[in-house]
């Protein structure tokens, strides 16, 4: 017998991956350009966390 779960992460990341592939579906252009700003965001917080440590 399964237990009913508080919060269900794949049901989440099913839902999240639903709305995103709509969001970028006819527009890749969105979409790389979204993930080109996720990756310097990224690489300027990697670059002043190696900067205080």
């Amino acid at each position: 017998m399964k237990k009913a779960k508080k919060y269900d992460a794949v049901a989440e990341v099913r839902k999240i991956r639903e709305k995103l592939s709509v969001k970028y579906w006819k527009h890749p252009e969105l979409l790389f350009r979204d993930l080109k700003a996720a990756s310097d965001s990224y690489h300027s917080e990697a670059k002043a966390r190696a900067a205080h440590g």
